[in-house]
């Protein structure tokens, strides 16, 4: 009988408190692992395969969210890699510049726990056919 796999997450975020919530409420569908640098990123999607990622679209470091998703977005391993963008940035244009560089939906802090498993849940499917 085969085991049931979950789906694999990537949370990059880069606020300890958020990582921690994140952690215990996305466990429940999906095996994950958090970073919360890009230096960390570069080094966790080379060592591992990921399903979905959660970006926090303003991250501290060398690289935001942004510019992560861009480059994921180049690299034809990952550029159908669903990406969910998350951030306390709620303007049109941190919107727009989100969109440009490549995310398939964007969300905004503070965000239901309904509302991020659904739309994690949803996307995932969508683009992958994956069932979490």
């Amino acid at each position: 009988m085969q085991e049931n796999v979950r789906p694999r997450l990537l949370v990059v975020e880069d606020d300890y408190e958020n990582q921690k919530f994140l952690q215990i409420f996305l466990k429940r569908r999906f095996d994950l692992e958090v970073c919360d640098s890009s230096e960390s990123f570069d080094q966790k999607i080379t060592q591992s395969k990921f399903d979905i990622i959660l970006m926090d679209i303003s991250l501290r470091g060398k690289k935001d969210g942004l510019q992560i998703t861009r480059e994921l977005r180049q690299n034809d391993k990952y550029k159908h890699l669903p990406i969910i963008g998350l951030s306390a940035h709620a303007f049109q244009k941190d919107k727009d510049n989100a969109y440009n560089a490549g995310v398939d939906v964007f969300l905004t802090k503070p965000v239901s726990n309904d509302t991020l498993m659904d739309t994690l849940v949803k996307t995932l499917e969508a683009k992958t056919g994956i069932k979490a």
